[in-house]
């Protein structure tokens, strides 16, 4: 599996601010440190005052202090806000309804994540065959009292008789794989540490491969950079100092390396990366020359210039999805058995591009992207085109899983309006029957979506969709609105079901995503759009969004909130500083602010494929124009910002959001606030427990409904 993915004493002025009282119009910030640091970088004196707050918040006292005085500004302040009951309680009830996953089948039993509403964590499930009683296998709700110990990856064996599964504590990219009987729910003496931006694949019953690093030192944990991933295999019943090393490149300790293993066991396919790019080598594992070869992986790609995904195997024929000569994608297969084996297209490049592909029963099953939403397109396996499979109506669609021979496959389809619904497909019939399809509690049709398209500065088309209530799109008026983006790392934003989303709607307002470049919406040429130099396309087509938005009267002229995480905080903070004029609002949660030492924590190197090498020169100076931390404008009148961590974030640490508020409280930006939110035992955002969820998306939607004029019902 790929990896696209803070202490001294508490000084005394923190101490003394809690007794400054807060009100939703007034705020003292905490004191905060300035140390006089200062670095010559390419011949440009860069001032770096709260490097301080790099440190793990875990760890160090005095960040730890400064963590708290801003929590009890922050909660002080949000408190205040009318809103915030409100939405505390439409969030809760949105999500109160029974939602599924996609069921996985191994052997004759069908595997699936289920929430009865509001549980912290969704349940594993098993039935013994597709008509079989429900029962329980994991409940991860036991597992801690603040519900922050979440279930994270699952595999059950081919034959469906053990399942592994990994384990995340308070939101760490790290993870524990553990091994249950599935008749008996024992668990088994198996017990895999260290972890991480791993998969599990099953050899057979014998026993599974895995990815991990090696122990970090004690302390270093949630902040030491990740090198010399390495994969082994795990056979049950063993400890794991008895593991075997399966494939490694210590000579080249920036490679990550993953494992995928076909569905009739026969073929290994490790994939090797260097960054977030999606540029692979493919080295192939013949698990029936074991015997001689062992572990050996003959090399099938070489040179990390092209996208290699694997998507299964037929005998000797390896099929493919690849961006080799198709920025669009293609499907290609290769006889291994050929004395010298040859790439073939089965599908070729269209103008849409390919969002994933497997093989079920005798056919595959190809997503596209039509405009950021999905079409699943059936193929034999020769390529000829069979008809598509009907969704309806503007949404997305995932899943489409299974293996060769399947009579079936199981789908899930969303949109902002309607929840994931799961379906399974006939593969004989195409004909598609509910699986589990959600009960309501609100009419989808009572909402309106939107696809519009609008210039770019330099003239590019980008869409975007809209969506509202519809009698507040009937009344022709503009309404506050909530503009999303991301912008990166080949992501596509697509549409889908988010109870805050729905919230924000319920109290009369808009919801906006912007598909702007450096997303994989549309190939690989508008990904190369929005990364490295060209990273300013990016909050220049999020800039238009907004400009467009008031333009034509969709969103009053101070009425406009914007929102999102991790490089989509960046993109936040970027634009908040570009253009602080136009947005009246922010929430930033879990970005990447310091854009001169992102590299230098758990992931951060990877990411090096999106933004560049701060420590070259033609690198650097574009990371410095945009960089959030560096950029902050004093004596000029910005947005209310409201800056969202957590303390377990290992992915982007929170000395990135740390600083970032720091500069900001700093700087005079006029009257409106700039605060901080920290979670604790929380990471970058997966396996957070459903409470903490509700609080938080409370807590951003009430800020920003306060400054950007949406009126929210009161509590009920």
């Amino acid at each position: 599996m790929t990896p696209i993915q803070v202490l001294a004493a508490i000084a005394s002025p923190i101490a003394l601010i809690a007794a400054t009282p807060v009100t939703a119009q007034t705020v003292t910030y905490p004191e905060t440190r300035s140390e006089p640091l200062t670095e010559t970088i390419f011949g440009e004196e860069i001032a770096d005052p709260y490097r301080w707050l790099e440190n793990d918040v875990r760890n160090d006292e005095e960040v730890a202090g400064w963590v708290e005085a801003q929590n009890k500004v922050t909660d002080g302040y949000l408190d205040t806000l009318p809103g915030n009951d409100w939405f505390k309680e439409k969030i809760g009830a949105l999500l109160d309804y029974e939602r599924f996953g996609l069921p996985q089948k191994a052997g004759s039993r069908y595997f699936y994540k289920r929430n009865s509403g509001l549980q912290n964590q969704s349940q594993l499930f098993v039935q013994d065959s597709l008509d079989g009683e429900r029962r329980l296998l994991i409940d991860p709700n036991a597992w801690a009292e603040d519900g922050a110990t979440a279930l994270a990856g699952w595999e059950p064996s081919p034959n469906g008789s053990k399942l592994a599964y990994s384990v995340q504590d308070g939101g760490t990219d790290w993870r524990i794989i553990k091994v249950m009987d599935v008749s008996t729910g024992e668990e088994l003496e198996d017990d895999i540490r260290w972890a991480k931006f791993t998969g599990i694949s099953w050899m057979g019953e014998e026993g599974f491969f895995y990815s991990r690093f090696p122990e970090p030192e004690e302390g270093q944990d949630f902040q030491a950079l990740n090198y010399n991933q390495a994969i082994y295999f795990h056979r049950l019943g063993t400890p794991q100092s008895a593991d075997e090393l399966v494939y490694s490149t210590p000579d080249t300790p920036k490679q990550g390396h993953g494992i995928g293993v076909s569905d009739d066991g026969r073929w290994g396919f490790v994939t090797s990366s260097l960054g977030t790019d999606s540029k692979y080598e493919v080295h192939v594992i013949d698990f029936a020359k074991r015997d001689t070869l062992g572990w050996t992986a003959r090399p099938l790609v070489t040179g990390f210039d092209n996208s290699w995904n694997p998507i299964d195997t037929i005998g000797d024929t390896l099929y493919f999805q690849t961006n080799q000569g198709a920025p669009k994608y293609r499907i290609v297969s290769i006889d291994m058995s050929a004395a010298q084996p040859e790439w073939t297209v089965v599908v070729p490049e269209s103008e849409q591009p390919i969002d994933g592909a497997s093989i079920v029963g005798d056919k595959m099953v190809v997503s596209y992207l039509k405009d950021a939403t999905t079409r699943a397109a059936v193929y034999d396996l020769q390529g000829n085109a069979l008809p598509d499979i009907a969704l309806g109506e503007l949404g997305t669609a995932g899943g489409f899983g299974g293996k060769p021979g399947d009579p079936e496959t199981f789908y899930t389809f969303t949109s902002f309006n309607r929840p994931g619904s799961i379906y399974r497909l006939d593969m004989a019939t195409g004909k598609s029957t509910p699986f589990a399809v959600p009960e309501l509690t609100f009419n989808p049709d009572d909402y309106v979506t939107e696809q519009k398209f609008y210039s770019s500065k330099d003239g590019t088309r980008v869409p975007m969709f809209i969506v509202r209530r519809k009698d507040v799109a009937e009344s022709g008026k503009p309404s506050p609105t909530l503009l999303y983006g991301y912008g990166g790392f080949d992501i596509s934003l697509t549409p889908g079901f988010k109870a805050s989303t729905m919230a924000w709607m319920e109290a009369g307002g808009t919801y906006v995503l912007a598909n702007i470049r450096g997303g994989g919406e549309y190939g690989k040429a508008w990904h190369d759009g929005g990364r490295l130099a060209n990273k300013q396309n990016v909050f220049d087509d999020f800039i238009a969004a907004g400009e467009y938005l008031k333009a034509e009267g969709y969103t009053p002229s101070n009425g406009l909130a914007i929102q999102g995480g991790s490089n989509g905080g960046l993109l936040v903070g970027a634009v908040a500083n570009q253009r602080p004029d136009l947005f009246d609002a922010g929430n930033a949660a879990v970005g990447v602010m310091d854009m001169l030492r992102f590299d230098r924590w758990t992931a951060g190197r990877y990411w090096v494929d999106d933004y560049g090498y701060p420590e070259k020169e033609a690198d650097f100076k574009v990371l410095r124009a945009y960089s959030p931390y560096h950029n902050v404008k004093d004596g000029v009148d910005y947005p209310a910002l409201l800056v969202t961590t957590a303390d377990t974030d290992d992915r982007v640490v929170p000395g990135h959001s740390f600083k970032y508020t720091a500069a900001l409280q700093a700087a005079d930006l006029g009257d409106k606030p700039q605060l901080i939110r920290v979670e604790t035992r929380a990471g970058h955002g997966a396996g957070k427990p459903t409470d903490k969820a509700i609080e938080e998306g409370a807590d951003i939607l009430s800020f920003l409904a306060k400054w950007t004029g949406l009126e929210v019902p009161s509590s009920q």
